[in-house]
Order: C-alpha cells, then sequence, then structure tokens
C-alpha cells in the first residue's frame, strides 16, 4: 500500500479576512492498494456470477493452484486539480502567536483503476475434469475465466467510480516564534 501525496495550491483571500480558497495540484499522488493471494487447491472463486475453482496441484499434468494479484489505484489523472477552502493563516496577522488553520475540499483524482491478474490453474467444476492453465491462451477455461475477469473488473470500476474525488481535510495548530524581540510577520 502507497499513500504518498505532495500538492501546492495558492491561498486567495477574498475578503482579506481568514477565509480563503485554494486551487491546487496534487503533483504527486502515488495512492495505491496492492494484493497477492493464492487460492488453495479446490477453493472456489466467482466472477460475473460465475463459480471457478482453483486446481489442486498435480505433477502428472503440470496443474498448480490459483495466485491473484491485484492492485487498486487512486492515481489516474496526473497531476490532479484540487480545490479547498478554510480558514486561518499559518503566520498568525493579528499581532499574536498562536493560529489554529483548517481547511476542506477535493482533489479531482480521476477514476480509479482496478488490475487483476491470474496466474496457475482454474477449473470450471469441483471435480476438477474442466481445468485450465490461465497463461494458455487457447485454453477455452482460461478464455472463459479470463472473460468472467474482464466483466468482473467492469463492474468493481463502476462500483468504484465514486472514488474520482478524493476528500481533503486539513486541521492545524501554528506558533509563529517572535524574531529578535519583535512580533510575528504582519
Amino acid at each position: 500500500m502507497s499513500m504518498t501525496n505532495a500538492a501546492i495550491a495558492a491561498d486567495i483571500y477574498p475578503f482579506h479576512k481568514g477565509f480563503r480558497v485554494s486551487p491546487g495540484l496534487m503533483v504527486l499522488n502515488n495512492n495505491r492498494v496492492t494484493a497477492n493471494a493464492v487460492a488453495a487447491g479446490g477453493t472456489s472463486f466467482t466472477f460475473d456470477n460465475t463459480t471457478y475453482y482453483s486446481a489442486n496441484a498435480n505433477a502428472a499434468t503440470g496443474a498448480t493452484p490459483m495466485t491473484v494479484n491485484g492492485s487498486l489505484g487512486l492515481n489516474t489523472t496526473k497531476p490532479a486539480f484540487t480545490l479547498t477552502t478554510g480558514w486561518g493563516n499559518t503566520l498568525p496577522r493579528n499581532g499574536g502567536h498562536w493560529s489554529f488553520p483548517f481547511e476542506i475540499g477535493a482533489a479531482f483524482i480521476g477514476a480509479p483503476s482496478v488490475n487483476v491478474t491470474l496466474a496457475g490453474w482454474a477449473c470450471q467444476d469441483q471435480a476438477q475434469t474442466e481445468c485450465g492453465n490461465m497463461q494458455d491462451t487457447t485454453n477455452a477455461t482460461a478464455q472463459q475465466v479470463q472473460t468472467s475477469l474482464a466483466a468482473q473488473i467492469t463492474k468493481w470500476k463502476s462500483d468504484l467510480n465514486p472514488l474520482q474525488t478524493y476528500p481533503i481535510l486539513s486541521f492545524g495548530v501554528a506558533y509563529s516564534f517572535p524574531l529578535r524581540g519583535g512580533s510575528p510577520a504582519h
């Protein structure tokens, strides 16, 4: 999992007070979740409402249980536009030392990406009489599983579509040290 972000924004104070609007860009967005799994032989799994089974290891046929590698990326638009609004400034303008800035908004990151790859063997039946190696593009079982997986990925992408907007919420506490006995910057 990676949740690394970096953004830049310009604070605009339309009323020359603490309220601000801040358009910006998320220039680094590595928000990604990855997962790897091995499905034990005989384990069932379902893609697009069709149930399949992970093959048992079989030295005679070369069958091996299914392995699945998947990733979910929340970073398709690079750089991503951000828009926030808030109150306060990290440099107090009222002569005090403390400030408590607050900000709320969103980053518009684009549609999430979903990637899943399969390796090993899958079977269409629990008795494991109709099985195929997922790497064999000519095998009918492998073709059926890959077709079901593609349809399932399309459904997952549709379900995740609301995640195109990434929420931003920030609250801070800042203290401005006086320089050479003077007051904070004005």
